[in-house]
């Protein structure tokens, strides 16, 4: 991006009810700026009455995407940056005008962090894998407040029976609760059904699938939040994604420890679960686990770790073949190499 140069960069800070639009020239470094209603129709007006190439930014919001998809076309490049590390913005004064003006300025410096977007068709997984997690998250703390007021009554949480509540009010709250795990019960099943459609479908989800310890809500949420495993230069730039390296701090040739990067604590999980779930079964991540448990003597947590490292190094590489995982495959090649 900042090796790009265009012939106008422009920043766009939206709101419900009005826009901030900033721009430069790559002629000059005067900024000017307007504060008018948000209007997608004029946004695209303002977008065409430009001659020559041109860059826009919006910072990364709820209507982001919906944005994102509208006024692609319109431009030459459009850079959805990651709000976090604007710290510029937070300088000063702030309203939309001022903010747009701060982002157009990042934006021809090259200094912005983008945040990834897509019209691909897996980018509206998303959706639904978010509204599955909502849905989790809502009945797992239904199941939580039954189980802490059977406990208030002297019962050990795990009851169905109504028996030894003696407060009306008790029974009621209980009767309530109840009815909202039934109906998250019958909503996950609605989501798990779903996923299945969904990996009859895509390819990308059946081939994550074939790795260890990963089932079809894994592999959806896993195709959901990549989306295309190209926008990732390395294995290296992946595992920072999932949060399973450290960021190294380094000044005038002296380490200063290791911080984490922001990254996707729902990926994360993902890998994380499919690596528990894929110990203890006949498969690579198991014997990769036991060989740093047994001859390496490692610490189960490290062991473990590494494991997890391994499953998504896997991961991006089949999603990046585009073909199923194959565990014999090393072995065969090694065997035909011993054979020569």
């Amino acid at each position: 991006m900042k090796d790009t140069i265009f012939d106008h960069y422009i920043a766009i800070d939206w709101a419900a009810e009005n826009m901030a639009i900033a721009r430069m020239t790559k002629k000059s470094n005067k900024i000017t700026a307007i504060d008018v209603p948000a209007d997608l129709g004029e946004v695209r007006a303002y977008l065409k009455a430009l001659q020559g190439t041109k860059a826009l930014t919006i910072e990364e919001t709820t209507p982001s995407q919906w944005l994102y998809t509208e006024l692609k076309n319109h431009v030459d490049k459009i850079l959805i940056c990651e709000p976090h590390h604007n710290r510029l913005l937070n300088e000063g004064p702030g309203n939309d005008k001022i903010d747009a003006t701060k982002l157009v300025q990042l934006l021809k410096a090259g200094l912005l962090k983008e945040v990834y977007h897509s019209n691909s068709d897996f980018i509206h997984l998303r959706r639904l894998v978010s509204g599955y997690e909502d849905l989790v998250q809502a009945g797992v703390r239904s199941q939580n407040q039954r189980y802490s007021l059977l406990r208030a009554c002297g019962k050990q949480g795990y009851e169905k029976t109504k028996v030894g509540l003696v407060a009306k009010e008790d029974r009621f709250v209980l009767n309530v609760l109840d009815r909202q795990i039934d109906t998250y019960a019958e909503e996950k099943k609605e989501y798990e059904k779903e996923f299945k459609q969904l990996a009859q479908k895509h390819k990308a989800i059946r081939h994550q699938m074939t790795l260890p310890g990963i089932g079809v809500i894994c592999a959806v949420k896993i195709v959901a939040r990549v989306v295309t495993p190209f926008r990732f230069e390395s294995n290296g730039h992946y595992l920072g994604y999932l949060g399973l390296v450290k960021h190294e701090k380094i000044s005038g040739k002296r380490k200063y420890g290791k911080r984490k990067p922001r990254y996707s604590r729902q990926l994360k999980g993902v890998y994380k679960t499919a690596t528990f779930a894929a110990i203890g079964g006949n498969n690579p991540i198991n014997d990769y686990y036991e060989y740093l448990i047994q001859e390496k003597r490692y610490a189960d947590y490290t062991a473990r770790h590494k494991a997890c490292r391994r499953l998504a190094t896997l991961s991006l590489g089949v999603f990046k073949s585009g073909k199923p995982f194959q565990p014999d495959r090393r072995k065969d090649r090694v065997k035909i190499e011993k054979a020569k």
